[in-house]
């Protein structure tokens, strides 16, 4: 038998339109993050936040024990779900994820959150590489445009990328109304 967590990755204030980060689309992609969340609870999976704080006031954003460091009211934990806070870009690095899920008996994983070229992927790739089948829900996902040696990559297509890449080799990617639609009623 199967038993699902839901990981919502960084849905923090400072990646939000007048915080220190803002990523493109990330008030829609936090409201499917919030209907994935909303299902899953009325499934009984186990929902775990992640919250990503830099390990000093140096860092451009998170900084520790600000409001922007805060989960977003969108997506924000109800009762008593877990809370994990990581100071690397990947969720299992340093943190008691893997040992939370496997004290759980989780064996599936869904990732929600920010941001796509990074922490969702850093996540999603850990998650498979540790053996749980993952599942990424792409338009639950933010990100923001790039640049490389004077090349500006928009975000449109710095997600497309991370989805197509995690999609090909790490995880089943799919969006917030078809994954929804899929759950038990």
């Amino acid at each position: 038998m199967t038993k699902r967590a839901t990981i919502a990755v960084d849905i923090q204030n400072d990646y939000f339109p007048g915080g220190k980060f803002p990523l493109e689309g990330m008030e829609d992609a936090a409201a499917k993050a919030r209907a994935v969340l909303d299902a899953a609870r009325k499934r009984g999976d186990l929902i775990v936040h992640v919250r990503h704080e830099f390990a000093d006031d140096s860092a451009p954003f998170f900084h520790p024990g600000s409001e922007g460091a805060g989960i977003n009211p969108t997506a924000a934990p109800q009762g008593d779900e877990i809370v994990v806070t990581k100071n690397n870009v990947n969720a299992f690095k340093d943190t008691g994820l893997q040992r939370i899920l496997d004290d759980n008996g989780v064996t599936d994983v869904v990732i929600v959150g920010a941001m796509s070229h990074m922490c969702i992927d850093a996540a999603t790739r850990a998650a498979s590489d540790l053996g749980y089948k993952t599942t990424v829900i792409a338009d639950a996902c933010a990100t923001r445009d790039l640049e490389f040696q004077g090349t500006t990559v928009p975000a449109a297509q710095v997600h497309a990328a991370m989805m197509s890449g995690l999609a090909f080799g790490y995880a089943t990617v799919t969006d917030a109304q078809d994954w929804i639609a899929g759950q038990p009623a």
